[in-house]
Formats: structure tokens, sequence, C-alpha cells
């Protein structure tokens, strides 16, 4: 069944692809173009927002029995030093990649500034302290409510803590997996619609971006593409490879549902019940691993944003000829660094990041709305590299706790 959604989904995106840049290219009497483009963007909205929907209760759920059914609560203390500690260095080695390269291409130097301006409110970018406060949950129904993830993490895995020490939690164990599994049979029933959903939210894509936008800005866009395939080449795979002992292979057919969803929906939140799927049916990755890195990984791991605010840093102070020194890559590394952890993974949110590194280092913000053209296309690859790199975390965290 698994295979033939898999079909079903990459036809929905090829179809979606070709329908969307067809409707784009095409003037259709009585404003039916805007008419078509509404109603698919209604049908991509409903799919998407029916996936986000489960997104809380997958993490809460899966990631409770996880640590409940752990025989050694210790384990748990090494599942999140290893994770957090291997999110952290890619995601410091990315924004440091990107910013070697952009250099070495200086993309923007030869493009014209005459852009509208963006009115984003952009805030500070949190201090480590910060960040560190804001994982415990003053009210953790609230933070249920609202999908703030490292808080709900964080108050999961305090009740799977506590199940899995009591000796009179046999009950409730048996009420949180039972409910789990209710969960993630809805889960493979929206999973039916997912085709059609796909097949909206790309030709809407295509059908109002167009083409025309990425080839303005195409230096810019092609580095940052390249970027994306260094880190995944030579950071993600000898990892996978030579510590993971799985081959390239049979890492991305074991995770390609996951990398089309990513692509699809540019969205890690939403991709992280189709990457658990993956996971435990591909590498016989355990729950009390899957269940904690996945949800970690969709909200703290950001590698892919953080080459595009890498890239996209250098272009824009290009575009204004403004000099940047040693201490302002220092800082943009840092920035991006710190404000990566705690970041929603939803479509966009990549924006506002790189609103937070641009300030931080003095450059226009009005330098976004230039980026902003081609961001959506980007969104979607630099997801889809988030997503190798949860899968990726997860297999070594897997390999090294079997040991």
């Amino acid at each position: 069944m698994m295979k033939n959604l898999t079909q079903k989904i990459f036809f929905g995106f090829i179809l979606g692809i070709l329908f969307g840049i067809l409707l784009g290219s095409i003037s259709l009497p009585f404003n039916f173009n805007q008419k078509i483009i509404s109603t698919i963007g209604f049908g991509g909205d409903v799919f998407l927002k029916t996936i986000k929907m489960l997104v809380v209760p997958i993490v809460f759920f899966s990631l409770i029995n996880g640590v409940a059914n752990l025989n050694n609560i210790g384990s748990l203390g090494r599942i999140g030093i290893k994770s957090i500690s291997i999110y952290i260095t890619t995601t410091f080695l990315a924004i440091t990649i990107s910013l070697f390269f952009a250099n070495l291409i200086n993309p923007g130097k030869a493009l014209d500034t005459n852009f509208d301006t963006a009115n984003l409110e952009v805030s500070d970018p949190p201090s480590f302290f910060d960040i560190l406060l804001n994982i415990i949950p003053a009210n953790p129904f609230q933070s249920l409510v609202e999908g703030e993830m490292l808080q709900v993490i964080f108050f999961a895995i305090l009740i799977g803590s506590a199940l899995s020490m009591s000796k009179k939690g046999g009950g409730l164990k048996k009420f949180f997996f039972d409910f789990n599994e209710i969960i993630m049979k809805i889960l493979s029933i929206v999973m039916i619609i997912a085709p059609i959903g796909i097949f909206c939210l790309i030709a809407k894509t295509f059908a109002t971006q167009g083409l025309s936008s990425i080839l303005e800005l195409f230096k810019y866009f092609f580095l940052v593409i390249v970027v994306l395939l260094i880190h995944v080449v030579f950071v993600y795979l000898p990892i996978v490879k030579f510590i993971g002992k799985i081959s390239y292979k049979k890492f991305f057919v074991g995770i390609k549902e996951a990398l089309l969803f990513a692509f699809s929906t540019s969205s890690s939140s939403a991709t992280i019940p189709i990457t658990l799927e993956c996971l435990k049916k591909n590498f016989a990755i355990r729950q009390n691993v899957a269940s904690f890195t996945v949800p970690l990984g969709a909200t703290i791991n950001m590698d892919g944003t953080a080459i595009m605010q890498g890239v996209a840093t250098v272009f824009i102070a290009n575009l204004y000829g403004i000099d940047l020194f040693f201490y302002d890559y220092l800082s943009i590394i840092l920035t991006a660094t710190l404000a990566s952890i705690g970041t929603a993974g939803v479509p966009g949110v990549g924006i506002i990041m790189l609103g937070m590194v641009l300030s931080q280092v003095g450059l226009p913000l009005e330098g976004i709305a230039i980026v902003m053209g081609v961001d959506r296309f980007l969104d979607m690859l630099r997801t889809s590299v988030n997503i190798s790199g949860d899968a990726m975390v997860s297999i070594i965290v897997n390999k090294t706790e079997k040991k």
C-alpha cells in the first residue's frame, strides 16, 4: 500500500508542476486563472491543515510511549545529548560552508536594487538562556494547543519518564499506547488524499511564482542549491555511510516518501509523521529513538535554512555595497545557529529568521524583498535537506544505542 501511495504522490507531484506552469503561462477570460488558483490553493490548504492537525498528538503520544517503554531511563539522557550535539554541529557547519561559498562566488554584484521594500517586523534573536528557558512550558496544555514543539517534547518526556519509573503505571501505559495507535490510523486515512493535496500545493506554487522570477536571481538561487547539495554529500552521506553503515542508495530510497512530502509542503513539522513511518519501516529505527530525534529535529535542525541565510546575507550585502568583516561573519554563524533552535518548522519561517540575521549585522531589511520572489522554491529544497538531516541523526543515534 505504501508503494502504491508513493507512486500516486509522485504522479500528483509531476502533474502539479505541469498544470501550474501551464496555468501560469496562459491567460483565460473572466479571470478564470485566479479562480482556479484560489480553488487549488484551498485544496492544498485543506490537506496541509489536516496533516498539521495530527502533528502535535503524534509527537506527544509517540514520545510518551517511547520514553515510557525505556527499560533504563538513563538512556534518554544519552539519546538527548547525542541528538542535540549532532544537530547543533551540522547547523554550525551548514552556515559556515554557505558563507565560504558565498564569498567565493559573490552573488549579487551585478543586480539592480530597485525592488519594493518588505514591511516585515523582525524581533531580536533570542539569547541562549532565553532559548533554554522557553523549553519549559508555563502551561503545558496551552503549549499543546498552540503547538509549541519544544515545550510539547519537554512535557511528553516528563510524563514518559514518570510512567517508566512508576511501578503502577501499566494501565496508563496501555492508554497512551492505544491512543497512539488510533492517531496513526487517522494518519493512514488522511494520507489517502495526499496525492490530491500535493497536486494542489505544487500547482499553486508554480502557477503563482512562475519561472521568470527564478531566472532574475539565478546566481543566488543556483548557489543556494549547490551549497545544499554540498552539505548533503559531504556532511550527511559520509556520516550515514561510515557510522550508520548504510549505503547512499538505501538511505535515499528509504526516505524518499518523506523527502517528496517535505519538498511539497515546505514544512518539517508537517512531515514528522511521514519521516517516522519511513524510519521505522525501512531502517528499523526503534520507537524510543525515532519518537525523540524526529520531532526534535523538526524543531531545531534547520541546516537548509542556515545555508539560505548565509548565502542571502552575503548576497544582500553585495547588493548594497556593504563590506562584511570577520566579526560580522562570526555573528552571522552564532545568530543563525541559535535562531534555528526552537523555530517552528513551517513554510516561510526562513525569511523571518533571515531578518534576525540581517538586523544582527546591520544590513538593510529591505533586502529581504529581493530574495522573497524565489524563496518558495528554495524553501522546498532546504526543507528536504532538513528532513535528510533528521533521518541521518535518527540512524546514527539508533546505531550507537544498539552498541
